[in-house]
């Protein structure tokens, strides 16, 4: 409890901290909120190459002075492009074309890195660094998270519809790859925001994670948009504190918070019923 106190008393004297917890909650919202949509839309292995084709846009946009959304974005709407191009013109799957665009760019990315004078920042883009962020991270992150919410709120429906019968979109005259890409527009703006809080290595489990504790205890996306949304969120707290008060990296303290509360989730959840399967007793074969 004192430990508690401290950090309490910790957030009201010093403004980075704040600021960290300002973005820390916003990353773990926004992050959430379009994870439910990866792992419904079985897109978890594209969410983890969009996470990896975005670090050579942000070497690109350091080395040249630009604003790192913009090289992301750019990389990132690439690699979606080029996986999308690979898989439909060849005979490979769409997993082995995740596999070969996003290590191609994550190798490009590291060498751009070594060339790049601001190393040690990039450093902190491959881990994260929640207790280093700036204001113009606070208002990016900001901007992206209001794009988040428009973007479902506008497009709740054709993303619902989407996600659990891209077939029946397609007769119903949705635009599906319009929206594909558009979500994966976002997806991108998402990945930049978080890189400062858990960095491009542990990106992913923040869109995954929260997204998955989330659908162990509904049926219902909005009901999993608010959960998914709520346990990033929690989880971010959390993760700053241990970071903070433990002198823990950032990125990996938020995503094992994440982590056990699915492990705990896993185990109590009605959804999953793993306690009463494990104690419901076994029939006997005759």
């Amino acid at each position: 409890m004192t430990t508690i106190a401290s950090f309490i008393d910790a957030l009201g004297r010093y403004d980075f901290l704040q600021s960290a917890l300002i973005t820390a909650i916003m990353v773990g919202v926004m992050s959430g909120i379009i994870g439910c949509f990866i792992i419904l839309r079985g897109m978890s292995m594209m969410g983890d190459a969009i996470s990896h084709a975005v670090l050579p846009g942000v070497a690109v946009a350091y080395m040249l002075g630009l604003n790192v959304l913009i090289g992301a974005s750019v990389f990132g709407l690439l690699a979606a492009g080029l996986i999308g191009f690979v898989a439909s013109h060849s005979k490979l799957k769409t997993d082995t074309s995740i596999g070969i665009v996003f290590s191609a760019f994550y190798a490009l990315g590291f060498i751009l890195i070594s060339l790049a004078e601001s190393a040690t920042n990039l450093h902190h883009i491959l881990f994260g660094n929640i207790l280093a962020v700036s204001d113009t991270d606070i208002m990016t992150t900001v901007v992206v998270l209001g794009l988040v919410i428009l973007f479902v709120v506008f497009f709740y429906k054709e993303l619902l519809v989407t996600s659990f019968d891209e077939t029946f979109a397609k007769t119903y005259g949705l635009k599906v790859k319009l929206l594909h890409y558009g979500l994966m527009l976002v997806l991108t703006l998402v990945t930049v925001s978080a890189l400062q809080t858990v960095g491009i290595i542990l990106v992913v489990a923040m869109l995954i994670t929260p997204a998955a504790t989330a659908f162990l205890w509904t049926e219902k996306l909005a009901t999993m948009l608010i959960l998914a949304a709520t346990n990033g969120a929690v989880a971010s707290v959390i993760g700053l504190y241990f970071s903070y008060t433990l002198n823990w990296a950032s990125g990996p303290a938020i995503v094992l918070i994440a982590a056990i509360i699915f492990g705990i989730s896993f185990v109590i959840s009605p959804k999953q019923a793993l306690i009463t399967n494990l104690r419901r007793p076994r029939r006997v074969a005759a």
